[in-house]
């Protein structure tokens, strides 16, 4: 019945273009909140973006709701691909819940909460932090909008908790590596003059400075409409031959989720209902009393 379980929720789940970048942070850190409250996707992802997260105000234990996490951007804008080559944008997002808090089951979403999960597929940060859940990449125009199904816990302390989120668009400018991706301005490894730009067969152009150093050969993957220079141009040492390619970034947001004591539910729903039963009576005793009183005056 286990198995069964686990291939549902893959077959659930699963989408081919989850199995990539969040596994850069899984590798490089036990915990993707440094103690600073700063979330580790923002060393690759530098350029600041907004995030949203909506959640309810309050949950009661052992039950499914959901946290929607919202990644706005431009969905017009086209981002620079490994390859040179530009594309779409995709998006990811890391959720950070309470203690105690996990990924709901299969078989405890609904229909309609399935039908806005879709087929993201989401997975936790590591074996002992299954309380942090992590998506992506996933094409942004089909999820800026992510829906978690979230199951709270049971026999946990009836308090108010925080919940962190970090949501990303677009490729990032540095590798966990220490390196640079291509999704940066290029700059001028040498003083010099530009003698040649050459389109690659295989993506991106490969330039050609002759300085006095020598001649110095690199491919770069971008377009040769993102280069700023031209052959023949002389330029300096860590000049910016290129345009900013980035259009994407990261952001990370906070909120606070009360998981509520059912007693205290019921209790405010029978002192509501005392309340309204006295003010029922009290207008009655009231137009009780103006009967008796105009009574007396017919009298």
């Amino acid at each position: 019945m286990k198995e069964l379980a686990v291939l549902f929720s893959l077959f659930f789940f699963f989408t081919p273009e989850a199995n990539a970048y969040p596994i850069f942070a899984q590798e490089g850190y036990n915990n993707p909140r440094e103690a600073t409250g700063r979330i580790v996707c923002a060393n690759c992802h530098l350029a600041q973006k907004p995030v949203e997260i909506d959640v309810p105000q309050a949950v009661l234990p052992n039950t499914v709701f959901e946290a929607v996490i919202k990644i706005p951007y431009d969905q017009q804008i086209k981002q620079l691909l490994g390859n040179g080559k530009r594309g779409a944008l995709n998006v990811g997002a890391v959720l950070i819940l309470p203690e105690g808090f996990s990924l709901a089951p299969p078989e405890r979403i609904d229909s309609e909460l399935q039908k806005k999960v879709g087929k993201a597929y989401f997975q936790t940060y590591s074996e002992d932090r299954t309380n942090i859940l992590v998506v992506g990449p996933v094409p942004g125009k089909k999820y800026s909008e992510i829906t978690f199904p979230i199951l709270s816990p049971t026999g946990a302390d009836f308090l108010t908790y925080p919940i962190y989120v970090g949501g990303n668009r677009g490729r990032g400018q540095i590798y966990p590596t220490g390196k640079k991706s291509n999704n940066n301005i290029y700059t001028s490894p040498t003083t010099g003059t530009v003698t040649k730009l050459e389109e690659l067969s295989e993506g991106g152009i490969q330039i050609t400075i002759t300085g006095e150093d020598g001649v110095f050969t690199e491919p770069v993957y971008c377009e040769k409409s993102d280069f700023i220079i031209q052959e023949g141009q002389a330029v300096t040492l860590d000049q910016p031959l290129t345009i900013n390619p980035n259009v994407g970034g990261f952001g990370q947001n906070e909120t606070e989720i009360v998981l509520q004591n059912p007693k205290r539910v019921e209790g405010l729903a029978v002192f509501l209902y005392l309340v309204l039963l006295a003010q029922a009576f009290l207008v009655l005793k009231k137009k009780q009393f103006e009967k008796v009183q105009l009574g007396e005056m017919d009298f």
